[in-house]
């Protein structure tokens, strides 16, 4: 399984928020504390999507190879500040692609998304899921794997006008359904909120005055962390975390699997 965090908040550098910190991304790419049987390092790429305090598009860096190679990154990061960022470490699933373009964050209409998982059965077990996107989208994904595809049906049903909330809900229910025991983790910012999921793997919050951060494991060992149970859907403002138990789905695992 990859790694990955979403933050809001104050501007702070990339530096300080991906690589410095005790079980920083960088360390969770060559040393991660909870993959649950879904490999033992995220070597298979990064990226790290973030936006600029004036308001603009979102910036993306990705790569195919490991965090811990890209000195050009480490240099990037430390003169680069955000008030909201996503970044993702990848351990790529046997089958699919180690490309630039399979490493997450997509991104489109100003949104920035990862997958923590695999889609069980893939491609067939969510063909059919395919046929809501019109073609031309399918035949542009980034990479032909399932994390793009993910991307490409939530895009769809955000510019179709679904509320973020309700798109990812119903996204997990679906491909859940389909492909039964997929880890269907999933995490979405458009700079003022985040949108995330708890689907047979760990995610944690950790909420500060005007900030709040999403991630896979603890960043450090400040007691603030707190984990989110199975199957919870997050949702996330500066200083603020709302949690929703996910409707059961067909095939997984019971609430509170680890």
């Amino acid at each position: 399984m990859c790694r990955h965090l979403a933050y809001l908040g104050p501007p702070v550098s990339l530096a300080e928020l991906l690589l410095q910190s005790s079980n920083s991304l960088l360390r969770q790419s060559w040393a991660p504390g909870d993959m649950r049987g879904g490999g033992t390092v995220n070597a298979d790429g990064f990226g790290v999507g973030w936006y600029p305090p004036d308001g603009r598009e979102p910036v993306r860096y990705r790569v195919d190879r490991p965090m811990w190679s890209d000195v050009n990154f480490a240099a990037l990061a430390e003169v680069t500040r955000s008030p909201a960022v996503l970044a993702s470490v990848r351990s790529a699933t046997i089958g699919m692609p180690v490309v630039e373009t399979a490493a997450a964050p997509f991104s489109d209409d100003g949104w920035l998304f990862a997958h923590n998982g695999v889609v069980r059965g893939w491609p067939e077990s969510v063909a059919h899921l395919a046929g809501e996107v019109p073609v031309a989208n399918l035949l542009t994904m980034d990479a032909p794997m399932d994390s793009a595809l993910l991307w490409v049906l939530l895009r769809h049903r955000l510019r179709k006008g679904a509320d973020p909330a309700e798109a990812v809900t119903s996204l997990v229910a679906d491909v859940a359904e389909a492909s039964p025991m997929s880890r269907l983790n999933l995490l979405l910012t458009d700079s003022e909120q985040i949108v995330a999921t708890t689907w047979t793997h760990s995610l944690w919050t950790r909420v500060g005055p005007g900030r709040v951060e999403v991630s896979s494991e603890p960043g450090d060992d400040d007691p603030a962390w707190t984990e989110v149970p199975d199957r919870h859907l997050v949702l996330a403002r500066p200083s603020e975390v709302d949690l929703r138990p996910l409707a059961e789905a067909a095939g997984g695992p019971t609430t509170g699997a680890r």
